[in-house]
């Protein structure tokens, strides 16, 4: 099965199996680099995380546009946010912190792959820090006003999550890959990092209208991320 892993390799937008032609040789022989876009280790991670990563492979290749569902727990845990909350997080996340690991939409959410054992600390930390759970806000020590904390859900061990299809068939508003996993070890942003963020997005007002932004445009598929700058 290594045989055909390598990294720099991906899914082109729309690219499908040929008569004869596995979708995996078609991931090792296709060369380039996007962030949306998930590579051949990207995959093999990511199957990685069911116990049976040969299988889901082969009904990958088998459905290649269709998403899949894959527990958590073990290879990550998973932050799933509002989707405008979670953009403002990754614009902390890549403008002033690490960047981070792979990163999802479905349904209006935005899935923020994390490391495991995250859904089980993060929670903790958020009320340490005195944000409550109901997403209120309120008035900080010291006269720190604070804004809103929307309802984060967790998923960790025994949870699992929707994944998009391993081709970039994002135009029909079905789940899509905003930084698709690229490597058979990603880094992942663990509970501190991801406290950081969801804490400077809160304190923080909401951009004005033209404020410059790493995203473009909602219905655009540019490639926004250099996963390069990940520390």
């Amino acid at each position: 099965m290594s045989a055909w892993l390598k990294d720099e390799t991906t899914l082109h937008t729309g690219a499908a199996p040929h008569h004869g032609v596995g979708l995996f040789a078609l991931l090792r022989d296709q060369p380039g680099s996007q962030a949306a876009q998930v590579t051949a280790a990207g995959a093999a991670w990511l199957a990685g995380a069911t116990p049976y990563p040969r299988s889901t492979l082969a009904q990958w290749e088998e459905r290649p546009t269709a998403p899949g569902v894959l527990p958590c727990g073990t290879a990550f845990d998973v932050v799933n946010v509002p989707a405008l909350f979670g953009r403002r997080m990754l614009e902390r996340l890549w403008a002033e912190g690490p960047g981070s690991g792979p990163v999802a939409t479905h349904r209006g959410r935005m899935l923020l792959f994390a490391a495991p054992g995250t859904a089980q600390r993060l929670p903790s930390l958020l009320s340490w820090e005195e944000w409550g759970t109901d997403g209120s806000g309120g008035v900080g020590g010291a006269g720190e006003e604070r804004g809103t904390m929307p309802p984060l859900l967790c998923h960790g061990t025994g949870d699992a999550v929707t994944v998009p299809p391993l081709t970039c068939t994002s135009s029909d508003g079905g789940p899509r890959w905003l930084v698709a996993p690229d490597t058979r070890t990603p880094w992942l942003p663990g509970p501190d990092m991801l406290l950081w963020a969801c804490v400077r997005v809160s304190r923080t007002p909401l951009p004005r209208a033209g404020a410059q932004t790493i995203f473009p445009p909602a219905d655009q598929g540019a490639n926004v991320y250099d996963v390069t700058r990940r520390r």
